[in-house]
């Protein structure tokens, strides 16, 4: 495999290196930087692998293939630049951050470095996700092929050239599981609201969306074939989604709930 240097080890965090040693890397090939205590403490007990807490504690020699910050994009410009000397050592940078461009990270670790910019979504924690991820004109292809193998190991990987539309992804399917698990909310409410118990709305939602989103993956059908399949015409579901698809109803709100992620991702940028 290669040696990989990981910056945070939060939850996407530590859901990639879990991935990492699942898909036959080697404890001993991961390094993390978490400045955090706890943190550092859960992902040396966790993984085995050697944690510091910045890094000028990295002990030498480590000369890592790749550099993969996964810090919240607020936290980014104040470290980014300490990790400029890998860069220039020729490892590759993969960021996972929200909002935050090739050129931001180029303006910080030099115009030659080699920048990957990514978004995962949660599921990666189960290795379900799906990220989508655009490489600078200098990324070489043996180091597309490592990123790609590490963004791999927690779920789909889809490749674009336009960098512009990640903040379109990030608003769609990064940020897109918590309209999901916002729906589950909603619709245990609804039911409770409807005059079931509290404990079976939200274990009939669970099971609802689980269940259906399982079926979504099972068949080669479109959504909207599945949706037409459960609605039988005059029936209980024609009725409620005559509410829902109605003016103003989910697919407004979605149009706008989306806009709003792509917006706030581009003001994040800089």
């Amino acid at each position: 495999m290669a040696a990989v240097l990981l910056v945070g080890c939060g939850k996407m965090g530590g859901a990639l290196v879990e991935g990492w040693l699942e898909a036959g890397f080697c404890a001993d090939e991961v390094t993390v930087v978490e400045p955090e205590a706890n943190a550092a403490a859960q992902a040396r007990q966790r993984f085995g692998v050697a944690v510091v807490g910045v890094p000028a504690q990295i002990p030498a020699p480590f000369d890592p293939q790749a550099v993969v910050f996964a810090v919240k994009p607020q936290g980014m410009d104040a470290i980014v630049g300490e990790y400029a000397p890998f860069a220039g050592a020729g490892a590759a940078v993969l960021s996972i951050a929200a909002g935050k461009s090739i050129a931001t990270f180029q303006r910080q670790l030099g115009d030659a470095a080699a920048i990957v910019r990514s978004m995962p979504n949660t599921p990666a924690a189960v290795r379900r996700g799906i990220t989508v991820a655009t490489a600078s004109a200098l990324v070489s292809e043996p180091q597309r092929k490592l990123c790609n193998t590490l963004l791999e190991a927690v779920g789909e990987v889809v490749w674009i050239e336009d960098e512009s539309l990640l903040d379109a992804v990030t608003a769609t399917s990064g940020s897109g599981p918590a309209y999901v698990f916002l729906l589950a909310e909603c619709l245990a409410r609804a039911g409770a609201a409807a005059g079931l118990p509290a404990d079976l709305a939200q274990r009939l939602a669970r099971a609802t969306l689980i269940g259906s989103g399982a079926l979504l993956d099972a068949l080669p059908d479109a959504p909207e074939i599945l949706r037409r399949n459960v609605t039988s015409p005059g029936g209980t579901t024609a009725a409620a989604l005559t509410v829902l698809m109605a003016e103003g109803g989910m697919a407004a709100l979605m149009e706008r709930a989306v806009a709003a992620a792509a917006r706030r991702s581009r003001e994040l940028a800089d």
